[in-house]
């Protein structure tokens, strides 16, 4: 099955990110006060300045920490804290080679329920409640892994229909929604104060 994904809005880097389970976790985890197109072309950044067609959990937590910090800060920089997100990059890295022999697809293909697969990311460094439900949405909605109870597990961002998160982005429009939606949330909680 093709995947077809449109959160960096680049061709080049919206592929990779629908055919590599580990570039899709490093987009999620760069999605941070940064412009959710950044952050989810970093990951085909990082590809490229490795030399590489993908990425590679053992080799980027092998990697000499400065010098992926290095990396990830040339011009243009990966995120707008390059430093600090390179660190986060490798400790996820790390973990998945510990936990996952370095296979990301493994945190979700052997995931019995939506609540399992929740849990698994929740654990993932850098992924909290929020981020770990976004991506089970993502997870269930454009790449069509639905294990039971998945829409429930994600929470608010489970729903068909709704535009709230990465995970209900297929392009141009729908991501001004997507905008739009993160905007209202903002003025309301700006008026709330």
């Amino acid at each position: 099955m093709e995947i077809t994904m449109r959160l960096a809005q680049q061709p080049e880097a919206d592929e990779l990110l629908g055919r590599s389970p580990l570039a899709a976790l490093v987009g999620m985890l760069l999605d941070q006060q940064v412009p959710m197109e950044w952050a989810f072309s970093g990951p085909y950044t990082i590809a490229q300045r490795l030399g590489a067609d993908d990425l590679d959990a053992h080799v980027i937590a092998a990697y000499d920490p400065d010098a992926f910090a290095a990396l990830l800060s040339e011009k243009p920089a990966v995120h707008r804290y390059p430093g600090s997100m390179a660190k986060r990059v490798q400790q996820l890295c790390a973990y998945l080679v510990e936990h996952y022999d370095g296979d990301a697809a493994s945190v979700w293909t052997s995931a019995d329920s939506g609540a399992e697969l929740l849990g698994r990311l929740k654990a993932l460094p850098g992924f909290g409640e929020q981020k770990a439900q976004i991506f089970l949405a993502l997870l269930g909605k454009r790449l069509g892994v639905r294990p039971k109870g998945w829409r429930e597990a994600a929470g608010k961002y489970g729903p068909a229909g709704v535009y709230r998160s990465a995970a209900d982005i297929t392009g141009p429009e729908s991501l001004a929604k997507v905008r739009a939606h993160k905007q209202e949330l903002k003025a309301a909680a700006k008026a709330a104060k």
